[in-house]
């Protein structure tokens, strides 16, 4: 069976303005998180009323996402315009942007936050906005995914001796890191709100797989689609001194590099420090296993309702 899935990669182009204040205060504190086919969510105090109900989205480069719905109720207005695309830049819409005066995430409080207004997939159930990684850049930010919870922090992140702790770059404003495929480097972006590790094309051509790759669904972004296949890999894929060993990857050519997506994550408690551009990888055992999903009508309420890869990195 043939199932669409939405891959909305969205481009927004950052808008010159107040630089919002989102300095963690010294302090630590958790959060339950709520995992949703994987994907993290946490709920959310908006100018001091909810909580409503977010998506932690690490692929996403800007603050925050709202949906019109939430916007209308808390009576937010239009204070800009932000224009969104996927890679291709075929076509680009434009979306209003409210400003959140406080913005309430595990008992840090994120202030004069510029939000995108823009529908939300319904495929992983209600919710009402989106945490973008920028949104965290003054934080030591925690997913801890086998235990199920949010950490933020303040402080720096430093190697402990035990644990994987890479660097990674941010040309997009979202964290990319150097992986391994069977020795070989590769870059992929660390994205919490992706589902499986996804390869391009490109780099899929250059792989050895245990069996021909297979049609696994349909990709469809802003102004494009494509097939997506699927097949577990003969090489191993390391993350620092982790390694899945012969994972089911995604196969997909909408994409310019590798996307770690929240299945992959699953293993790891991650922590991201944005000021020394470090993330620690800490997993329970250094071999891991990555299956094949679900499949796509499983993780779906209806075609084309689940954005694949929100990602959202500057236009120009």
């Amino acid at each position: 069976m043939s199932i669409i899935w939405n891959r909305v990669c969205i481009i927004v182009a950052l808008l010159s303005g107040a630089i919002p204040s989102s300095l963690c205060q010294p302090a630590m504190h958790s959060e339950r998180l709520e995992l949703v086919h994987g994907k993290p969510f946490v709920m959310v105090l908006v100018n001091g009323k909810g909580p409503f109900r977010f998506v932690i989205d690490t692929g996403t480069s800007g603050g925050a996402f709202v949906t019109p719905e939430l916007a209308g109720i808390l009576g937010l207005s239009a204070v800009g315009q932000a224009r969104l695309s996927d890679p291709s830049k075929q076509s680009v819409q434009s979306v209003p942007i409210v400003m959140i005066q406080s913005l309430e995430v595990a008992g840090f409080e994120f202030k004069d936050i510029k939000a995108r207004v823009h529908d939300l997939s319904k495929g992983e159930g209600s919710y009402q906005g989106l945490l973008g990684f920028s949104l965290f850049r003054d934080c030591l930010l925690t997913l801890d995914f086998p235990n199920r919870e949010l950490t933020l922090a303040t402080g720096s992140l430093l190697p402990d001796g035990e644990h994987s702790v890479l660097s990674f770059r941010m040309p997009y404003g979202i964290p990319i890191v150097n992986l391994r495929i069977g020795g070989m480097p590769i870059d992929a972006q660390i994205d919490s709100g992706g589902d499986g590790l996804l390869l391009p094309d490109r780099l899929a051509a250059r792989l050895k797989f245990a069996s021909d790759p297979a049609e696994f669904g349909n990709g469809e972004s802003l102004s494009t689609r494509f097939q997506i296949r699927g097949a577990r890999l003969e090489p191993n894929v390391e993350v620092g001194d982790y390694f899945f060993k012969r994972p089911f990857v995604e196969i997909g050519g909408a994409f310019p590099m590798a996307n770690l997506g929240s299945s992959p994550m699953q293993a790891f408690a991650v922590t991201f420090d944005q000021k020394n551009r470090l993330v620690r990888f800490k997993a329970s055992q250094k071999a891991l296993s990555l299956s094949a999903p679900p499949t796509p009508i499983q993780l779906l309420n209806g075609p084309s309702e689940l954005p694949r890869d929100p990602s959202l990195v500057p236009v120009d």
